[in-house]
């Protein structure tokens, strides 16, 4: 299948990870397309990954502003079908893979066109930082799978994670690709949410692995466990898990999402550590302003 696959990657100011990250997986997958997504950060950014692409035969595609994560990967997709792709790989540029993960992952998906497959997922330092997540549908809380008390538990539902996922082109068409109002973040969860409701099966591929700089698109690719996130991390986190709720949930379990919001905003915080609070505005505010926006964004229901 390797042969009619798509890696299909959204940048954001982050050209040196695809010369790092991309070119040797590239190389070691000549029979397969690339396709690029620059989300514009700046013109110098733009013309270094316009550059990169044509040195490399990649397709790149140049929207004129900053679509987000899930529109980009959308539009990266598109042109992956132009270009006569039926599969998709669907990686952040500062996540890498081999070529036998790859395989894994692609004679999965031939085997089994309606799945959303994902790789275990792990870190530099070789701690997981992702091997399958569930979303509690009774408050919209995230738990790592691995840490559930009953396995078949109704109320968790596993998502994966959009850092790296395999898809077929019949499962992308069912369900329509990522869902719009998100930017960043939780836009995964909805994907796995509608595979699952379209018949697909959502899991995690152990034997194949990929490697994740968590925070590489953002600075220096080392970000640990336990370390301050960005603004944006927290704001949309916080937001989202409510934007998700309005749009996939009926109204009383939105209500009782909604009251659990400061709990969990406080949560989401807590994964940057504590040290943050030592200077608590920026967080603070990303945090107050994510419940209010996802307040807002969730009256409807």
């Amino acid at each position: 299948m390797v042969g009619q696959l798509a890696v299909v990657v959204v940048n954001y100011g982050s050209s040196s990870l695809l010369r790092a990250n991309l070119v040797p997986l590239a190389d070691a997958m000549p029979e397969a397309r690339f396709v690029v997504v620059d989300n514009f950060s700046d013109a110098g950014e733009r013309a270094a990954v316009v550059a990169l692409g044509a040195e490399r035969g990649w397709v790149i595609v140049t929207p004129e502003g900053n679509l987000g994560f899930g529109l980009g990967m959308n539009a990266g997709v598109d042109a992956a079908r132009a270009a006569g792709a039926s599969g998709f790989l669907l990686l952040n540029p500062d996540a890498t893979i081999a070529r036998d993960a790859v395989e894994t992952l692609a004679a999965a998906v031939a085997a089994e066109p309606l799945a959303l497959l994902a790789p275990r997922i792990l870190r530099p330092d070789g701690s997981v930082w992702f091997d399958g997540s569930d979303l509690d549908l009774g408050d919209g809380r995230i738990t790592a799978t691995r840490k559930r008390a009953v396995a078949d538990d109704p109320r968790l539902e596993q998502w994966l994670s959009g850092a790296c996922l395999m898809v077929s082109a019949e499962l992308w068409d069912r369900i329509g690709g990522f869902g719009d109002g998100y930017f960043l973040y939780w836009e995964d969860v909805e994907l796995s949410y509608r595979a699952r409701r379209a018949g697909a099966s959502v899991r995690v591929v152990d034997a194949a692995v990929a490697v994740h700089a968590e925070g590489g698109t953002q600075g220096d690719g080392l970000e640990s466990a336990g370390a301050a996130k960005s603004e944006g991390y927290y704001y949309f986190n916080i937001r989202n898990r409510l934007v998700f709720a309005s749009r996939n949930l009926d109204a009383a379990t939105v209500r009782r999402w909604r009251r659990a919001s400061l709990p969990i905003a406080w949560e989401v915080l807590l994964q940057g550590g504590r040290r943050q609070f030592a200077h608590p505005v920026a967080p603070l505010r990303a945090a107050f302003t994510g419940v209010r926006d996802g307040l807002r964004a969730s009256r409807k229901k």
